[in-house]
């Protein structure tokens, strides 16, 4: 952050950018009460984003001078009632921006009144200035949970379906693979005999799914610290306890930890599961992975030469933890120093440190909680390491890559380098597709000097034919 108070190429927005957490919400559309410059910039960062109401489409109150000498309540209330005419929602969230937050409109009131019509809808303050959207994620679900997924508690007993669970993971779109995340946990919660409400996606059954909230036997949080005030309220308010896996489980290692966490767990809760059958599916899972790393043993040898020997990643704490033990225990790239940047709170760094830590008993993984990545590129361009690097990061951090002539994986937003649609990161799957990842770039590369010899012997290079074609 500079003397101004800026910071430089931030990875997130304020915290009415958690407006994309209920468009990944089937049939849910949010309402800003907002200036229209919110929406804008929120648009903006989150370019490739879809919702009910079209691409990144939001009704907004788009706040004027009037509103901020008279008030913006009759303003709001219009919308409301028009967006209900446009548009037939399952569900509407209504945000507020800075603007509102400083006039104190009483928005709370306002939906109230809808909502005693028998309207769904709630509201949710998301003024800029009170946090960013990953803090917000969990406002804007805890407002759902609390104005309306209240009113159906009385058709469901508290933890009655014990095999339900509650999955907080992947904040949709701040996530570039939340979709495909999302779809993995649950595919490999079901094989454990377990049923995911996942909340968001098109793998959630839109406000119907969270209904059923209360039924769950218990929750699933995965995250080192964005996601804790959601399972902490549903503790509270249903007696829902929560296992906790604290990073984004890749490969073999975490992946079957993480299934071995929840499942014993779910056993605890009194879930009613084949614990055999539970463990043969853990251990198929893992020796399809282990067969495909096999299958390909000649191959990945072959280019290991070729890839880097270490890495620096900038992204959110449970990618910087989670990619730093992938590599290091199952691709044999060494995690040096690494950037935290999604602003995570202070109380949550030390348990995050010791997270990472774990990754070697051998040698100390400096990482930085640094959202100002303007000063995390000063602080790689002043490390040389020997050997050629990687940097894992944001379309932000390319340049620095190409300056420092290391490799650059595209795996965090904003970026215009990559299209992510259903691909996952996590899970077993997950570990394959980042090992390509890597892959691709080293065989990018091999290709090029591949093709500067061809060319300056004048000889055919058949490797090369077969690699670009």
């Amino acid at each position: 952050m500079s003397k101004s108070g800026l910071i430089e190429q931030e990875r997130y927005t304020c915290a009415i950018g958690a407006l994309q957490s209920v468009v990944a919400i089937p049939r849910a559309v949010p309402i800003l009460h907002s200036g229209p410059g919110c929406g804008e910039m929120i648009a903006g960062f989150f370019e490739r984003s879809t919702g009910y109401a079209g691409g990144c489409t939001s009704p907004c109150t788009n706040f004027t001078e009037k509103e901020v000498v008279f008030g913006g309540i009759n303003r709001l209330r219009e919308i409301i009632k028009n967006t209900y005419k446009v548009l037939d929602t399952d569900l509407q969230v209504v945000m507020t921006g800075c603007t509102a937050g400083i006039v104190g409109d009483d928005v709370d009131s306002l939906v109230a009144e809808f909502a005693e019509e028998g309207k769904p809808i709630v509201s949710v303050e998301t003024a800029g200035f009170k946090a960013n959207n990953f803090e917000a994620h969990s406002l804007v679900v805890n407002a759902i949970i609390d104005q309306y997924v209240s009113r159906f508690e009385d058709e469901y007993e508290f933890k009655s379906e014990k095999n339900t669970v509650n999955l907080i993971a992947s904040i949709p779109y701040q996530d570039p693979f939340w979709k495909g995340n999302l779809a993995e946990y649950k595919r490999l919660l079901a094989g454990l005999g377990l049923k995911a409400n996942v909340l968001f996606g098109p793998n959630c059954g839109g406000v119907k799914e969270w209904q059923t909230i209360p039924a769950a036997g218990f929750n699933v949080l995965v995250s080192p610290w964005y996601g804790k005030p959601i399972a902490d309220n549903l503790k509270a308010r249903y007696g829902q306890e929560y296992t906790w896996f604290h990073h984004i489980p890749i490969g073999a290692n975490e992946t079957t930890e993480f299934l071995n966490q929840v499942l014993d767990f779910a056993l605890s809760q009194g879930a009613q599961i084949d614990e055999a059958a539970a463990r043969a599916f853990i251990k198929h899972e893992s020796d399809a992975y282990y067969e495909e790393i096999d299958n390909l043993a000649t191959f990945l040898l072959e280019f290991r030469y070729g890839l880097p020997n270490h890495a620096h990643i900038l992204h959110d704490a449970g990618y910087v933890v989670a990619l730093s033990k992938f590599l290091l225990h199952e691709v044999g790239i060494v995690p040096k120093e690494q950037f935290v940047t999604d602003g995570t709170p202070e109380k949550f760094q030390d348990a995050i440190r010791a997270d990472l830590q774990s990754t070697s008993n051998k040698k100390e993984i400096p990482i930085y909680f640094e959202p100002d990545a303007g000063k995390a590129h000063q602080i790689l361009r002043g490390i040389s390491h020997k050997g050629r690097g990687l940097i894992i990061g944001s379309g932000w951090d390319k340049e620095l890559a190409k300056e420092k002539d290391y490799d650059f994986l595209s795996a965090a937003i904003p970026s215009p380098y990559r299209l992510v649609l259903t691909t996952n990161y996590a899970g077993f799957s997950g570990g394959l597709r980042v090992i390509e990842d890597i892959y691709h770039l080293v065989l990018h590369l091999q290709a090029g000097y591949a093709l500067i010899i061809s060319i300056t012997l004048g000889q055919p290079c058949p490797r090369l034919m077969l690699i670009l074609f």
